[in-house]
């Protein structure tokens, strides 16, 4: 009797862990609610999902939600997405969100854009409800040199049919910065822009910046214009800065030169003194040449003399008399 007794309970045992491993696998629990919900799929196919390593709540789940809204979806297009990588449930519910909003979305279009990277359900959502971009501060310069900065509100919608392969936020942020340049650039003085911002608008409004991208550009506010510097004036303070550097260089450059040629002409007072003193060298030997050939006699000789320390005493007696007078 106690052997009979240790034996049921073993078999009670084994059948509870049996039937546990059995519910864990086998999503009892889901099929339940999705036979409930009117969604008929069978315990195959959910252990088929096991087998393919697929979570069935992760597409029994959307599959219920879409049948209950209405949506005629089919069970392995769901399970297919999941495979690529796709978000089943956010798929489903951007299908809802586009019936609901009276948006042409199909399923294969929802799953290509949810496999391109973007957020389906954002885009949809931003479809019916437009979103504000703000622009980082643009500084420009107008025609008069005064440097203008705006800054501008964007408010687009999402443009479903351009969102796989369209360009994003940064792409319109980027226009809309050029377009605003652009439009202060053009503008003859900066009191036109701070008198009519509203001129910025409508030249960037009518530049068709959202071709190309993911979006629908609805508006465009200038938010902001403030005065910057006075880029021109500054320009024409650097230039003045820098003629007068190159006028001084150029100024350098003569004074040196001028400075070289002083220098060449010393020396070439000094070549002409020595030639001079080389010249006097020459007039002894001359002397003596004349009076050993007789052409001038002794008496002539000393009174060349004369005539010589006369002249030094008369030059002696003119620069001591003008140091008298200097002093």
């Amino acid at each position: 009797m106690p052997e009979t007794m240790i034996f049921m309970v073993i078999l009670i045992f084994l059948g509870i862990l049996f039937l546990t491993l059995l519910f864990s696998f086998i999503p009892v629990g889901l099929w339940i609610s999705a036979w409930a919900a009117g969604v008929k799929i069978g315990l195959f196919n959910l252990v088929g999902m096991r087998i393919r390593k697929v979570i069935p709540a992760r597409i029994v789940n959307p599959l219920i939600k879409a049948t209950k809204a209405g949506l005629d979806l089919q069970i392995d297009k769901l399970e297919a997405h999941y495979l690529a990588g796709g978000n089943v449930d956010r798929v489903v519910n951007a299908l809802i969100a586009a019936q609901r909003a009276d948006i042409d979305l199909g399923f294969e279009r929802a799953t290509a854009i949810d496999l391109a990277g973007r957020d389906v359900l954002q885009a949809v959502q931003m479809s019916v409800n437009p979103k504000v971009i703000e622009t980082p501060v643009v500084a420009a310069v107008a025609k008069d040199g005064i440097e203008v900065k705006a800054k501008a509100r964007v408010t687009v919608r999402a443009n479903i049919d351009r969102l796989v392969g369209g360009a994003g936020e940064e792409t319109i942020i980027a226009r809309v910065g050029e377009g605003i340049v652009t439009t202060i650039g053009s503008a003859q003085t900066h009191k036109e822009v701070l008198e009519n911002p509203d001129a910025i608008s409508r030249n960037v409004l009518d530049r068709s910046l959202d071709a190309g991208t993911a979006f629908q550009i609805l508006s465009i506010d200038i938010a902001d214009v403030d005065v910057g510097k006075n880029i021109g004036a500054e320009l024409q303070t650097d230039q003045a800065e820098a003629d007068k550097r190159i006028a001084q260089a150029k100024a350098e450059e003569r004074r040196a030169m001028a400075v070289a040629l002083e220098q060449e002409m010393k020396a070439r007072v000094q070549e002409m003194r020595a030639k001079v003193v080389e010249a006097e060298a020459e007039v002894p030997k001359a002397m003596a040449q004349a009076l050993r050939e007789g052409r001038i006699s002794v008496m002539d000789y000393y009174q060349l003399k004369n005539i010589n320390a006369d002249t030094n005493m008369r030059e002696a007696i003119s620069k001591s008399s003008k140091e008298e007078k200097g002093s």
